[in-house]
C-alpha cells in the first residue's frame, strides 16, 4: 500500500503500514537503521531537554512525512521500525483522542491483566490523559529506560485492542461495517503489541538494530 504524504498528514486507524520509499531496498534499510541509530545514540548520550521536547513535538510540527520516509519500511522488530511505530501511534492518538481514550478506557474495564499499570496512563483515562501517554512513552525512547518504553506501548495496544474488540461487540449487529473495522483495528494493534514486545526483548539483549 503507497500514499503520497502531504502536510498535516491525517493517518486513518487502519494504516498501520503505508509509504512509497526508493527503488533500492538494501539502501532504504541501511538508511532507516543508520539514522534511528544515530540519532538514538546522539540523544542518549546528551538528553537535553529542549532536544528530546522538539523530537517529542516533531511530527505535530513538520508532519509524519520525513518519519515514514526513513522508517516506515523498516521490518517491525527493528530500531528504525519500533521508533516508526511508536511516532505512528502517537499520531493516532493525537487525532483521535476522545475515540481512543474510550477505547482504552473500555480496555481497562474489561482486561485481566496489568497491562494498564505498565502502560502508565492515568485512570480514568480521558483525551488528556491519553495525550500524555503517548509523550510519555515517545519521551522515554531518549531519556528512560528504552525497553520500559517499548513495553509500556505494548501495554496501551493490547489494553485499547480489548476495548476494540468489546466495542466491535457492542454493533455487530447494528453497524457491522463499523465493528468489522474496529475487529480489524483491534488485530493490528494486538499485532503491534507482540513486536513492540519483541523489540524490548532484542533491546535488553542489546540486538536490537
Amino acid at each position: 500500500m503507497a500514499d503520497n504524504f502531504h502536510k498535516p498528514t491525517q493517518f486513518s486507524g487502519n494504516k498501520f503500514e503505508a509509504i512509497k520509499g526508493g527503488e533500492d531496498p538494501a539502501t532504504i534499510s541501511r538508511v532507516a537503521h543508520e539514522t534511528a541509530q544515530a540519532l538514538l545514540t546522539r540523544v542518549r548520550s546528551d538528553p537535553d531537554p529542549a532536544t528530546v521536547e522538539r523530537l517529542v513535538a516533531y511530527t505535530d510540527e513538520n508532519g509524519i512525512d520525513a518519519v515514514a520516509e526513513l522508517w516506515s519500511r523498516a521490518t517491525p522488530r527493528s530500531l528504525p521500525g519500533a521508533l516508526w511505530r511508536i511516532y505512528l501511534i502517537r499520531l493516532l492518538i493525537r487525532q483521535d483522542p476522545e475515540g481512543t481514550a474510550y477505547l482504552y478506557q473500555r480496555g481497562i474495564e474489561l482486561a485481566r491483566t496489568i497491562d494498564h499499570v505498565v502502560a502508565g496512563a492515568a485512570v480514568p483515562t480521558g483525551p488528556a490523559e491519553i495525550i500524555a501517554l503517548a509523550d510519555e512513552i515517545l519521551r522515554g525512547m531518549f531519556t528512560g529506560d528504552f525497553a520500559v518504553a517499548l513495553e509500556r506501548a505494548a501495554a496501551y495496544c493490547r489494553v485499547t485492542a480489548t476495548g476494540c474488540t468489546s466495542v466491535a461487540d457492542d454493533f455487530e449487529q447494528t453497524e457491522p461495517a463499523r465493528s468489522s473495522a474496529l475487529t480489524t483495528r483491534a488485530l493490528r494493534l494486538s499485532t503491534t503489541a507482540a513486536e513492540f514486545t519483541a523489540c524490548a526483548r532484542l533491546w535488553r539483549s542489546e540486538s536490537l538494530e
